[in-house]
């Protein structure tokens, strides 16, 4: 019970730090009249030219993907190998592992086969897209 009661302290400083932020910011700020140049998109002190509504290639959005593939892969990747050092462990390490994963004892063989296959599947994926051509830059 008492986590619970944490939780809702921290819920209750971070609501209030954030409302006391915003507060505070309307009080402080500098109040100007809205002139032509601060109705603009943007005040660098150009006018806009044009419509923000543009087509880009397609080539850019699928760089896009594979960049977040990747991206992804690198953060499931860390934890995946946290996992696999502490199975690797004896002793209180081991059982700390263990009793993590719900009783379950995995083997740092069965871990390490697991990402192979799993950097396999991301690696036919970038070969992929190298024999489509998308990762070339235009």
């Amino acid at each position: 019970m008492t986590e619970y009661i944490i939780l809702g302290v921290f819920a209750v400083v971070g609501v209030l730090f954030a409302g006391g932020a915003m507060i505070v910011s309307r009080l402080l700020a500098p109040r100007f009249p809205d002139t032509g140049q601060k109705l603009e998109p943007y005040e660098s002190g150009e006018s806009a030219i044009g419509s923000a509504r543009i087509q880009f290639k397609i080539g850019y959005y699928l760089f896009a993907l594979i960049f977040l593939v990747f991206d992804v892969e690198a953060v499931f990747l860390f934890p995946v190998l946290g996992v696999m050092r502490s199975a690797q462990g004896t002793g209180a390490a081991g059982a700390s592992s263990a009793a993590a994963l719900g009783g379950v004892h995995l083997s740092p063989f069965f871990i390490w086969g697991e990402l192979m296959v799993f950097v396999a599947i991301l690696g036919f994926a970038l070969v992929y897209a190298w024999r489509k051509k998308v990762l070339e830059w235009d």
